[in-house]
């Protein structure tokens, strides 16, 4: 077997950013299969390959945004399916949220204090910002904190899948806040837990959000040896 080039993992991995705003092409159903499956080949414990994707079109597209962005701006809260954020938020991690949030709306030139600017911007989350593909992750309930790990690669699959199809995604954490709705919405047993959603097309490059950069830790942050 010809081993991999070095320079075309280094394209997708440092060329992927999360993409806001989309091209109004459609995605050819048999390359969103493709991708779907090329995400599989994520490693598993057990080969067990946890969690599932919905695609949400047409009428139920429309009735699960409407519904999102309804609940969402009448205030409504719900139990999440699962902890997403530390409790308390460490300083050094809050520093990084901050600096995020920062660099996506100094991008598109919103105010620290535009409290209204940055609600429309939030608002375009739970419209999949208008990608042309719409996704749901979900996952077993039975599954443990292992679960959502091995189905995590395979979400980072997915977006490293794409990214070398031309595509672009962006993960939706925000997705996450209604699960009951979305359950309920989509007619999914209570045992679907909704883990994000997921927007996906071809990237409008010339959107100035998608020229959003958010800075890495350095490798001394995360990575030590001991002897």
């Amino acid at each position: 077997m010809t081993p991999p080039s070095p320079d075309l993992f280094t394209g997708l991995v440092t060329d992927r950013r999360s993409i806001r705003a989309y091209q109004a092409k459609p995605v050819a159903e048999s390359l969103l299969r493709e991708v779907l499956t090329q995400a599989r080949q994520a490693p598993s414990g057990a080969n067990l390959q946890p969690g599932s994707f919905i695609s949400i079109v047409g009428k139920a597209r429309v009735r699960l945004t409407a519904d999102l962005t309804n609940a969402w701006l009448s205030g409504a809260k719900e139990p999440e399916d699962y902890s997403y954020f530390p409790t308390p938020m460490p300083m050094t991690l809050r520093r990084r949220q901050v600096a995020a949030a920062k660099a996506l709306y100094g991008s598109i030139g919103i105010a620290q204090d535009d409290r209204a600017g940055r609600d429309q911007q939030f608002e375009q989350n739970f419209r999949f910002f208008d990608a042309p593909v719409a996704l749901i992750a979900t996952i077993n309930g039975d599954f443990g904190s292992g679960g959502y790990m091995d189905f995590g690669m395979t979400l980072y699959g997915l977006m490293l899948a794409a990214q070398s199809q031309g595509l672009a995604t962006c993960a939706i954490g925000a997705i996450a806040s209604y699960p009951g709705l979305i359950r309920r919405s989509l007619d999914l047993d209570t045992n679907s837990k909704i883990v994000c959603g997921i927007a996906l097309g071809y990237a409008d490059f010339d959107a100035a959000v998608n020229q959003t950069v958010t800075e890495r830790c350095t490798l001394d942050q995360y990575f030590r040896v001991m002897a």
